[in-house]
């Protein structure tokens, strides 16, 4: 079987999606990045090897934070940022969709589209209270596992206002809502309404959200968060069925544009999980600009160098 793949390597969590010859998913794989993404990956694709023995990858694509490095790494065909990636995701969830609604765990993005362009969007990677790091938290300190974090919220009836400014802040003022004798069910879509509104306030400032509206990322996995958002902007939340790993499926999909136009890849193949893989850097002080240069060495051979922006360094290697 022919399939893409497309990488999401985010701060927190690696998603690995395969797509068959027909752009439809036939795996997806979440894996927490731990503070090494090069080892996630591996394990992440020799899972992905494991499970579809008889795949022969035609395509794959990075994307999020680390997309740079991975995509050195496996010999990327394309190598997106984040609003690309779930921009075209979303497209091909729902052609129709012009807003885009994604929180992850540790930053959240709005992607503003009309007639399958984006014209605009924006980012949050600053303020924990507007990712689901919030969540997270509020839920470790309420003794509840974040998957039932959602179910619980919609049982309450009357939410309390809880401040979702600042993490510190909402933290506080939990406590206080706690000791004044509020519901947990109550309490945690107070949290869920203070998230929507920092996001909408912060991340959404501005932005003329217009309805089909998907929310994407793993909080959207969130029953609360998604009835948050319902009632603060008045129209149906769209929740893709691969919510998670839509960063991952819209590298895939950028990855097969790619392909089909030199039908070639430029996939190293799944020995890259066997071999090991040294990042360092160092300061170039050619110039004012004191770049600082990053070198990877795969078995103690340097194979790539980026990060200098006059390419005096990412020039000199010649990758096999």
């Amino acid at each position: 079987m022919h399939v893409l793949l497309g990488i999401d390597v985010g701060s927190v969590s690696i998603n690995i999606a395969a797509l068959d010859e027909f752009k439809k998913v036939i795996d997806t794989l979440y894996i927490r990045t731990q503070g090494n993404p090069i080892k996630a990956v591996q394990n992440g694709l020799r899972l992905i090897r494991e499970r579809n023995p008889d795949i022969k990858v035609k395509g794959v694509g990075t994307t999020g934070s680390g997309r740079n490095l991975m995509g050195v790494i496996v010999g990327a065909d394309s190598v997106k940022n984040e609003i690309t990636a779930h921009a075209v995701a979303a497209m091909h969830t729902t052609p129709e969709v012009q807003t885009v609604l994604e929180i992850g765990g540790q930053d959240s993005k709005i992607i503003i589209l009309r007639d399958g362009v984006v014209i605009d969007f924006a980012m949050n990677t600053v303020c924990a209270a507007g990712t689901g790091s919030f969540l997270d938290q509020q839920a470790a300190r309420l003794n509840i596992s974040i998957e039932d974090f959602g179910d619980i919220a919609l049982q309450s009836q009357t939410p309390v206002r809880i401040a979702g400014r600042c993490a510190v802040f909402a933290e506080s003022d939990m406590i206080h809502k706690q000791q004044t004798g509020h519901s947990i069910p109550d309490i945690l879509n107070g949290l869920c309404h203070a998230l929507s509104r920092n996001y909408l306030n912060n991340v959404g400032k501005g932005k003329k959200i217009q309805s089909p509206v998907l929310f994407q990322g793993g909080v959207a996995a969130n029953k609360g968060m998604q009835r948050a958002f319902e009632e603060a902007l008045g129209c149906p939340i769209v929740i893709p069925a691969y919510h998670d790993v839509m960063g991952a499926i819209g590298a895939a999909l950028l990855a097969g544009e790619q392909v089909s136009q030199r039908n070639h890849t430029n996939f190293r193949g799944f020995d890259v999980v066997d071999l090991t893989y040294v990042p360092n850097s160092f300061e170039c002080n050619g110039c004012a600009n004191m770049c600082e240069v990053i070198d990877l060495k795969v078995n103690d051979r340097t194979v790539a160098r980026w990060g200098d922006q006059c390419g005096k360094w990412s020039n000199s290697i010649v990758v096999a």
